[in-house]
């Protein structure tokens, strides 16, 4: 017997990783919203747009959302950038608008997400994470600093939410296969493989379905959580 429908909301799912979660929630049966910054969204998807770095936006983006389509029930916070460099050439504004858009900006979705869950009486908030929020990664301060930042959140959101029936849980992808690192020579691809247990870079799809067995009722009683999906790059952390 399938799970019933219920909408899941995937911010920027326009594209990349956040792209396959939202292709493979889809097939599982939800109906799937993205969210987008800018450009033209795929086809096949509702689709909103959403700046996850403006209170108003999000907020503008959620009344459209309830009153169009429904109660979103499953909330992937996905979006996020990077802006790598080096510490000592790392600029104020280099940390802060990267903690802003996947730190900052993850909490801007999942509150508002909050109003709507707790009259569900139920839900499930995904934080996409990263491997680097546990181990760091030269060049990524700021980035790692995002990352590990989400940890703390949901643990958090999860003691406050849980007697409700919503969970909250973090998905920690390893290197992955994307167009950034698809441009690497095959010395470097090889180099980077080679710190990784399982030797491969990790796919977008094996991510999504990870997220996709979170957002089912078979993990009901998973909240809290960082799920690594990094060929043991991170062991855990």
């Amino acid at each position: 017997m399938s799970e019933p429908t219920s909408i899941a909301l995937v911010t920027g799912g326009n594209r990349g990783i956040g792209l396959a979660i939202a292709t493979a929630l889809q097939d599982s049966g939800h109906r799937v919203v993205i969210t987008y910054r800018s450009g033209t969204p795929p086809t096949g998807f509702d689709a909103v747009q959403m700046d996850v770095t403006n209170s108003e936006s999000v907020d503008s983006a959620f009344s459209k959302i309830e009153s169009e389509i429904g109660q979103p029930e499953i909330i992937v916070a996905n979006a996020g950038i990077t802006k790598d460099t080096l510490v000592l050439r790392m600029t104020d504004e280099d940390f802060e608008s990267v903690i802003d858009a996947n730190l900052t900006g993850a909490f801007r979705v999942a509150k508002r997400a909050t109003k709507g869950l707790l009259k569900l009486k139920r839900g499930r908030l995904i934080f996409i994470g990263s491997v680097v929020g546990g181990v760091g990664a030269a060049g990524q301060v700021n980035y790692s600093a995002s990352k590990s930042g989400l940890v703390g959140m949901a643990r958090s959101f999860s003691r406050e939410l849980g007697s409700r029936g919503i969970t909250a849980n973090v998905v920690a992808p390893g290197f992955v296969e994307t167009d950034m690192t698809a441009e690497l020579d095959e010395k470097r691809r090889s180099e980077i493989a080679a710190q990784v247990p399982l030797g491969r870079f990790c796919s977008a799809q094996e991510i999504a379905d990870v997220v996709t067995f979170i957002a089912s009722a078979k993990a009901s009683y998973i909240t809290g959580a960082i799920i690594p999906v990094d060929g043991g790059l991170g062991m855990g952390h």
